[in-house]
């Protein structure tokens, strides 16, 4: 794999990456703003990049918009919010042809970078407010979104583990926000805080593809130029496992149960025993080979999934399995059991050299495909950390045994989360 080339340029109001590859035949650009979690703006900010998708000043309908992409070579736009450690990051992300292949003279970079420029800069007004009807529908849409996770028992014990893990952490706060606020936002309300975000947010633009980068330096000025006030800070907490574990029970009308257990480690992406982390979760739940799918899942027959992975931005390790109510004791003696022979170094030299392979492979998948390598590389962003993909790769081939012990010995178990039937022994 040919070394990967990133450019970075510092402009008013916004950092640009510039990533030039010969390997597509598509550009794709990137916009990703970041703020802290918080509370307060958690659900504005889970809403607003569904909103400012819909329409703009100069396409006011969605069908408009949609025309205005379609009349780019099917241009495609996609939105949305997530959390990184205690970052909550807002990303645009457009994919559109490269015009060196295709019979055109148009500049078609120019013209995404417009249009993207407008869906951000220059969203569908009504007053002083943001579209009403625009709004409301997509505030509909989040609330689908939200009850979803309580139907998708999975994704709801995940969202609890959290909870109760982080009760006292910014981490702990809902990606898609919270029911209960979306009644007191409006468009005038959220216009205003969409103000605060333009001026408030970091703003990091990715661009990748066959292009001539002085021009992409100049498009960046042209469209992203704006009033940036940095006056915010943004620490991820860091916490020890209190010295007892915290056990969680609930109940609900489900016959599978879900037991999830929350791990600190204390090591993230800018800590030198990363990579190590990365094979140990490898080995420990990290794929079919590892400790927690061939004890848990295929020895022992307790669980429909067991498997782990781990937080890169806030230090934690996560395990998840699906199991029979009536099996808890024996999954979690298990389960433990495996996270210990970790910590006592019951691993095999091949099984290490296997997971590397692994891990190696999956980090390639990963940048080979555009948006993959931009969060890839956004990781440097989030940490403070310059590290390249390719020191990335060989720093997961340096990992020796007892650099696996050593990240072993940090580990502490925090919480265990079980979704269990209710009394009645539900049917669900």
């Amino acid at each position: 794999m040919p070394s990967i080339q990133e450019k970075k340029v510092d402009g008013d109001g916004y950092r640009l990456h510039i990533i030039p590859t010969n390997k597509y035949k598509t550009n794709t650009i990137v916009l990703k703003f970041r703020a802290p979690l918080e509370r307060e703006t958690i659900t504005k900010r889970a809403l607003l990049p569904y909103v400012l998708q819909q329409a703009t000043e100069n396409h006011p309908s969605a069908r408009s918009f949609r025309t205005a992409l379609d009349d780019l070579y099917g241009t495609v736009l996609s939105v949305d919010a997530s959390k990184k450690g205690e970052n909550h990051i807002i990303t645009f992300r457009m994919e559109l042809a490269n015009d060196a292949f295709l019979r055109s003279d148009e500049d078609l970079l120019k013209q995404g970078l417009e249009l993207l420029h407008e869906v951000v800069f220059k969203p569908k007004m009504e007053g002083g407010s943001l579209d009403p009807t625009i709004l409301e529908r997509e505030k509909q849409t989040l609330i689908q979104k939200i009850k979803s996770i309580l139907d998708d028992k999975m994704s709801y014990a995940n969202m609890r583990l959290m909870d109760e893990m982080c009760e006292e952490e910014a981490y702990r706060f809902h990606v898609h926000g919270y029911e209960e606020d979306l009644e007191e936002i409006d468009g005038e309300n959220l216009y205003s805080y969409y103000q605060t975000l333009l001026s408030q947010d970091e703003l990091d633009i990715f661009i990748q593809g066959a292009m001539d980068e002085s021009r992409v330096e100049e498009l960046a000025k042209e469209y992203f130029t704006r009033n940036y006030d940095p006056s915010r800070s943004i620490e991820t907490t860091v916490k020890d496992a209190p010295s007892t574990p915290k056990e969680v029970v609930e109940r609900q009308n489900i016959q599978q149960g879900k037991l999830h257990l929350g791990y600190r480690t204390g090591i993230r992406f800018q800590d030198d025993d990363y990579y190590a982390l990365q094979i140990f979760n490898g080995l420990f739940g990290g794929f079919p080979s590892s400790k927690l799918f061939m004890n848990v899942r295929e020895k022992h027959s307790l669980a429909y999934y067991a498997a782990s992975r781990f937080e890169s931005h806030k230090g934690l390790l996560l395990v998840f399995s699906g199991i029979a109510p009536e099996d808890y004791d024996q999954a979690r003696e298990i389960i433990e059991e495996q996270m210990n022979a970790m910590k006592n170094g019951d691993f095999t030299d091949e099984a290490i050299s296997e997971t590397k392979k692994q891990v190696t492979n999956q980090l390639l998948e990963t940048m080979d495909n555009p948006y993959g390598l931009t969060e890839i590389l956004y990781h440097q962003v989030l940490s403070g950390k310059e590290t390249t993909p390719d020191e990335m790769l060989q720093g997961v081939n340096q990992v020796e045994r007892e650099d696996l012990l050593r990240v072993a010995k940090a580990i502490e178990l925090d919480t265990v989360y079980f979704l269990t039937k209710d009394e009645e022994g539900g049917q669900s």
